[in-house]
């Protein structure tokens, strides 16, 4: 007996993933819950177990493929099981698309005009996904005109994407061409167009190699491009002596660890600093649906976790109920499974405000984009000594070697005015060099 393999539904939302490799081969013995495939959705990528345990029969659907949720992408036969039962369901899934073309053939007479453009939206409802119609509506683009690469001709996110940006791009080349250095107003057409049909990567293996965007590096180039054009993006940068809190790790770290069973890092206390900064400056907090604004309950700390293959951003949800040991068992538990791949869709959903660590590749500071929803992101540069003046209690000024970082706060100014910004920062930066809080 034969176990089929599908590709699961890793969320409501989540209508097709992307194989990009599989962990076994034709031939291998697997046990249930072993990794057998990665996938790769607009939400996270992820190992996924096999569903029984046996032989890996068969591979339906080959690497760098995308396919719908609950299409069977392999096969699991019981040890011993022949050839004979490998060929039949690939024969039968084959001839399966058969029967739809079929019915989509048009009919001898042509049907009136209601009823045509009824039959064409059963078509193109039948040939994509809600996530698609949603996309082409939002756009004005005509599902007809779209050529689909999926399964029978289904059109994937990828396809109604690269039509757009190929629309976009023919508009943008027009426009550059049709206005002249003179009437061009600074910053016009400075924004590169996107080939969807040659795709490159930000850092080919061999130089001169073009290869494919993976299913995450497009997705990450989709949400920037979104979030500034959504976004009126302004940011601000404050210099935070961070000499205290270093002194604190480096006397209490080997402790902390044999007590708790984690690390102690440096980003627990940007967090707790952000939360309590949060709680004071709730716009901060806040995201626009519409022409309303939405401030939100709870505090959802959205933390950048940079990948070999990309960039994601793992949700710690309700961090404003949790303690400094909460904080850190928390993003340390993110981390580790966003590099694992063991992420869920909802964990990586629901923030209200990002924190980044370009710091920790030695940046003295970064200016990030805004994570959508949210209305601000913080940024935290490298930790590193330098002189600083200090007074002290009378008044004194000297030079010392402190242990200093820069902050960065990117807003959305049509939420977030300068003023609040600062005053959002200057807190953050009060609670980080005056730290009082016990660690745990």
């Amino acid at each position: 007996m034969a176990t089929d393999i599908v590709m699961p539904q890793m969320g409501e939302s989540i209508v097709e993933g992307t194989i990009t490799k599989w962990l076994k081969k034709p031939g291998d013995k697997i046990q249930r819950d072993e990794p057998l495939f990665e996938i790769s959705t607009d939400k996270v990528d992820a190992e996924i177990p096999a569903p029984a345990s046996g032989v890996l029969q068969e591979i339906k659907v080959t690497e760098g493929t995308t396919v719908q949720v609950n299409t069977v992408v392999g096969t699991i036969s019981s040890d011993g099981e022949g050839a004979a039962v490998k060929t039949a369901p690939a024969a039968e899934k084959k001839a399966a698309p058969a029967p739809a073309a079929k019915a989509a053939a048009p009919a001898p007479v042509p049907p009136p005009a209601a009823p045509a453009a009824a039959k064409h939206e059963v078509e193109d409802h039948a040939r994509s996904s809600p996530l698609v119609r949603k996309i082409a509506r939002e756009h004005n683009v005509d599902l007809g005109q779209v050529k689909g690469s999926g399964l029978g001709g289904r059109i994937t996110k990828e396809d109604i994407l690269a039509f757009i940006e190929g629309q976009e791009s023919s508009g943008a080349e027009a426009a550059r061409v049709a206005a002249s250095p003179a009437t061009s107003q600074p910053g016009e057409g400075a924004r590169p167009s996107i080939a969807p049909t040659a795709p490159r990567p930000p850092a080919p293996s061999i130089p001169g190699e073009v290869v494919p965007m993976t299913n995450m590096r497009r997705i990450i180039a989709q949400r920037m491009i979104e979030s500034r054009r959504t976004s009126a993006h302004v940011h601000c940068m404050f210099e935070v002596d961070l000499t205290r809190i270093v002194n604190l790790r480096n006397k209490l770290k080997s402790g902390f660890e044999q007590r708790n069973g984690a690390r102690l890092t440096f980003m627990p206390f940007f967090v707790r600093a952000a939360i309590i900064a949060l709680q004071q400056f709730p716009i901060v907090n806040a995201s626009m649906e519409g022409d309303s604004i939405h401030y939100h309950k709870h505090v959802n700390v959205g933390i950048a976790v940079a990948l070999d293959w990309g960039l994601i951003v793992p949700v710690l949800k309700n961090a404003d109920e949790l303690n400094f040991l909460g904080l850190q068992r928390g993003i340390t538990d993110l981390g580790e499974r966003a590099r694992g791949k063991k992420l869920k869709p909802e964990e990586v959903e629901g923030s209200t405000f990002t924190v980044t660590n370009p710091g920790q590749f030695g940046a003295v500071f970064g200016l990030p984009i805004i994570n959508q929803p949210n209305s601000a992101i913080m940024g935290v540069g490298g930790i590193t000594k330098m002189p600083l003046v200090v007074t002290d209690k009378d008044g004194a000024d000297s030079i010392a070697i402190r242990s200093v970082v820069h902050l960065t706060l990117g807003y959305d100014h049509r939420l977030i005015d300068g003023a609040v910004a600062d005053q959002f920062m200057a807190l953050v930066k009060k609670t980080l060099e005056g730290w009082s809080e016990d660690v745990g």
